[in-house]
């Protein structure tokens, strides 16, 4: 059997020159929800990704063997 968890992320945009400015503020807080989950046993098993606005949505998606 297994255990299933959905992190959702929301970083919004901000007017800049650099267009990579979400990936590179984002890649922190995405590697501690990984390393948080990994030592509960969860593995990355697939990620999406949406925006609305101004905002993007990243979604992790987890699962472990109970």
């Amino acid at each position: 059997m297994k255990d299933y968890k959905v992190e959702a992320l929301i970083y919004y945009s901000k007017i800049t020159t650099d267009s990579k400015h979400i990936i590179k503020s984002s890649k922190k807080e995405i590697q501690e929800k990984l390393d948080e989950y990994a030592k509960e046993g969860y593995r990355l098993t697939s990620t999406d990704a949406s925006n609305f606005g101004a905002a993007m949505y990243i979604y992790l998606y987890f699962e472990k063997e109970i």
